[in-house]
């Protein structure tokens, strides 16, 4: 029977985590995170679904340290496998398994290496992204690709929207390749990383929209962020607006003017700077929603221009 120790966390640690159990892998061990109470805790838990296995499970702030190493050292485990785990697993750690170590990554590598690639795929307006099984290396997201599974980016996709489908491609990747992994016998594909692309993390400042750019990536920043995630924002005269979901008008020519938020019916839309029209189909201030009433309450007039 292969030993697997895992580093797991999230949707997509769970759902890789079942697909070795329904393997029969044997798992001496489980290293996930502890939560972080700061942080909006919307997905799955590895370690609820360790414990209902009765796997052994750990959570160490830094598992890279001569003692955590040894510890695994210990375990003779055949394969290491990183799904979702948020801290990077150095060379010496990776080492210790007798076939390698392997990670599950949201995105086609090589494009969207790095952090966060679901949220980077759907802000830059991609249509389509997927899950990627590679092998590690010492550099992140580079090492040879093991399987890949494409899956389709809709035009309204939320991230929360792709990330539930990446992580059903992350469990059909897994499970289709899993028995040729463990054999030995899987084929690599080496990455050209100048065909990709690497992305750091994102900062809840981030979903500041920038009204210069045109409705569509305007469009492609709110759906990027949108709720789980912390959201777009815009300041008008002193006032922080969250714009959570919104739909490209098709077809419809702006007003003539300047870049603009205003009420339309029952609507709320946005003259972008691209002569496009922006609906925007869910906005909020200070945690209460807004219609096309309240937002002509709220600044006094049904147009408000917004500074670019």
């Amino acid at each position: 029977m292969t030993r697997a120790v895992v580093f797991a966390y999230h949707n997509v640690g769970v759902r890789c985590l079942s697909v070795l159990l329904a393997h029969g892998v044997e798992i001496p061990l489980v290293i996930t995170h502890t939560d972080n109470p700061n942080e909006n805790i919307w997905f799955d838990s590895v370690e609820r679904l360790a414990t209902a296995n009765r796997l052994p499970c750990a959570t160490p702030d830094d598992p890279n340290t001569p003692e955590w190493i040894d510890r695994l050292r210990a375990l003779q485990p055949d394969v290491i496998f990183s799904f979702y785990y948020r801290h990077m697993l150095h060379p010496e750690l990776l080492a210790v398994a007798r076939l390698g170590a392997f990670n599950m990554h949201g995105s086609l590598l090589p494009k969207y290496r790095g952090r966060v690639p679901i949220n980077w795929a759907v802000i830059h307006g991609e249509r389509y992204t997927g899950a990627t099984l590679h092998r590690m290396v010492a550099k992140p997201d580079a090492g040879a690709v093991i399987a890949q599974q494409a899956v389709p980016i809709l035009p309204d996709d939320t991230a929360h929207d792709v990330f539930q489908k990446v992580t059903v491609a992350a469990e059909i990747a897994l499970d289709a390749t899993l028995p040729d992994l463990l054999a030995g016998r899987a084929t690599e594909t080496p990455l050209n990383l100048a065909h990709g692309s690497y992305f750091g993390g994102r900062k809840p400042d981030d979903g500041r929209i920038d009204w210069r750019e045109s409705a569509q990536s305007v469009h492609n920043l709110i759906r990027g962020v949108a709720p789980p995630y912390p959201g777009a924002f815009t300041d008008i005269q002193g006032k922080r607006l969250r714009l959570l979901s919104s739909r490209v008008e098709r077809g419809v020519t702006a007003r003539p003017g300047p870049v603009c938020i205003y009420a339309d019916g029952t609507r709320i839309l946005a003259n972008c700077a691209d002569s496009r029209v922006l609906e925007l189909t869910a906005v909020e201030h200070d945690g209460q929603r807004l219609n096309a009433h309240s937002l002509h309450a709220l600044f006094g007039s049904a147009r408000i221009v917004v500074e670019q």
